[in-house]
């Protein structure tokens, strides 16, 4: 048994090392760097502090980057729960070809988040003002996407169109676990579906609802893809989001040690906004 055991932690040392040298190594480097003035390329760099994390504070286009990844990870996060969550209660409910439709809604996960930026950014360019000019719509005869007060609009709409698939399995999951005893039980007691939903289905799905709601967050705030392929941060730095500006001024712009020093920064906002996510809402599913 003893042999057995040392076998099995024998077996983990190589995801270990690979885990070590390719994360953990990577990210203790950049959290030195951050102390640093390195630019990314340089023989040479020198210790400077605390003045980097100073300078990000007052770095007008870093406070940008985080009010706009906010309102975009917020309007993502309520919209994708709202829509999967109304889409798992169709699904869920007595209709014909419910598996086809599951795989339709979920196909939207597979599909590369590259790819369909592209397939967007196309129909945003091309197709939707088309569609505008005959409908007579001046609105949508505009690629919103050049458009800096909109573009940001047009992100969330593909953020959320391929968000919803994944969260919407996750409801489904959580619709199977409910027992179908206590809908019977209100339908006798004459209970309406929305007091059916709020008081049996929303209670019950709450552990599903904060894994969903958690995960759309810090998918929200970790933006890159979607305005690599739609926007690459414009027009000018309007949908600059923080991930692509770290990328953006470590690699491109010579700011390697500042941009370190911002993404420590980062990492503490999404790991504190997580945890507060899960402290409340675990505390929500207690009350409930």
């Amino acid at each position: 048994m003893a042999k057995r055991r040392a076998a099995f932690y024998l077996m983990t040392i190589p995801a270990l090392l690979l885990f070590f040298a390719f994360h953990t190594f990577p990210a203790l480097q950049g959290i030195y760097y951050a102390f640093t003035n390195w630019d990314g390329y340089s023989n040479s760099f020198d210790y400077v502090g605390f003045k980097n994390f100073i300078n990000i504070f007052k770095d007008e286009n870093v406070l940008n980057s985080y009010l706009f990844t906010f309102k975009y990870a917020i309007a993502t996060t309520v919209l994708i729960n709202i829509i999967s969550l109304l889409i798992a209660l169709g699904l869920n409910a007595k209709i014909k070809a419910k598996n086809f439709f599951r795989g339709v809604y979920f196909l939207p996960n597979i599909l590369s988040v590259l790819i369909v930026g592209f397939i967007f950014n196309y129909l945003f360019s091309n197709v939707f003002p088309v569609w505008g000019e005959k409908l007579g719509s001046d609105f949508l005869s505009q690629n919103i996407l050049g458009n800096s007060d909109w573009a940001w609009i047009g992100i969330v709409i593909v953020a959320v169109w391929q968000g919803i698939a994944y969260n919407t399995i996750l409801y489904l999951a959580g619709l199977q676990t409910i027992p179908t005893d206590l809908y019977e039980a209100s339908n006798l007691d004459g209970a309406s579906r929305w007091r059916e939903f709020w008081s049996i289905t929303f209670p019950l799905l709450a552990s599903f609802f904060t894994i969903n709601m958690v995960l759309a967050m810090k998918g929200g705030l970790m933006v890159f893809d979607q305005i690599i392929a739609l926007t690459g941060g414009g027009p000018g730095r309007s949908t600059q989001s923080i991930a692509l500006l770290i990328y953006t001024g470590g690699f491109q712009g010579g700011e390697f040690a500042y941009q370190s020093a911002n993404a420590v920064i980062y990492f503490i906002v999404i790991v504190v906004i997580s945890a507060l996510q899960l402290k409340f809402l675990q505390k929500r599913e207690m009350d409930l």
